[in-house]
């Protein structure tokens, strides 16, 4: 029995896929807002919509004075004047908000994003019998050929499921569950508004309303491709391993992917 509340629809794959958004009828405020050089998976910045109290920062809400967990969030007055319409985005599914902030992400490839694929914190401090928190990745730019790359098992890629993020794409997922990156391979920027949601009737609701899938195709990839891409990412592991035991630090503290931890960074 869990000792979260939790949505059922999330039991079979951990994620869902809404229905698309018509991005083309709004404006682009996502390139308005001011962003901080807060690194996730990859090279990225975030532009904070609401953090811990209010302030133009993106660090873990546990890591303030008072500390607390993922809900509650506090908007970031400057970004919120800004961006009126990705707030009634965010706020739209009714349930409460936490972290909510817009990533830039630059191109990368399927190795670095399989290097880079990470677990979230985001029920650090979450008393038990409460909402069990997840994220929501709401896609601002039109990126055809990008997919967040979902896993069970880090280490398996026949758990992996790579769900397309053409414009408009909604995705809700339980990232302390599942690892996930995303596999950027365009010649501009990804945006995209991520929401920290508590699960209960609010975001039940929602996501039925917006007739929410627990299962997507995923984007087709030969054996070759995966293949190439691991070895790209053992070789970033292995050089990872080697650069932390000539400073003299013990690589059992990190797995040789990027350790994100919520202390430090966050995403998608």
């Amino acid at each position: 029995m869990s000792d979260y509340i939790k949505l059922p629809i999330f039991d079979k794959t951990g994620y869902v896929v809404l229905d698309s958004y018509d991005q083309s009828q709004d404006p682009q405020e996502w390139l308005d807002i001011e962003y901080v050089d807060w690194k996730s998976s990859g090279d990225t910045r975030f532009a904070p919509l609401a953090s811990a109290y209010g302030d133009l920062e993106c660090d873990g809400f546990w890591n303030h004075d008072p500390a607390k967990t993922d809900k509650d969030g506090m908007w970031v007055p400057k970004n919120v004047e800004l961006a009126p319409k990705l707030v009634e985005r965010a706020k739209e599914a009714g349930a409460n908000i936490g972290r909510c902030r817009v990533i830039e992400l630059q191109p990368n490839t399927y190795g670095e994003a399989i290097y880079n694929l990470h677990r979230d914190d985001n029920n650090r401090l979450n008393p038990e019998g409460t909402g069990w928190i997840v994220r929501a990745f709401f896609n601002l730019t039109d990126d055809p050929d990008s997919v967040m790359i979902l896993r069970e098992d880090k280490d398996d890629p026949a758990t992996e499921t790579r769900v397309p993020l053409g414009v408009g794409t909604q995705a809700v997922i339980d990232t302390q569950r599942l690892w996930h990156a995303v596999w950027h391979p365009g010649d501009k920027p990804r945006y995209c508004l991520i929401t920290s949601y508590t699960s209960g009737p609010e975001l039940d609701e929602y996501l039925t309303a917006k007739n929410a899938v627990d299962f997507v195709e995923s984007m087709p990839m030969t054996d070759e491709e995966i293949a190439a891409g691991e070895a790209v990412a053992q070789g970033k592991r292995d050089a990872r391993e080697a650069a932390l035991r000539a400073r003299g630090e013990d690589p059992r503290f990190g797995d040789g992917s990027l350790k994100v931890m919520e202390e430090e960074m966050s995403e998608a």
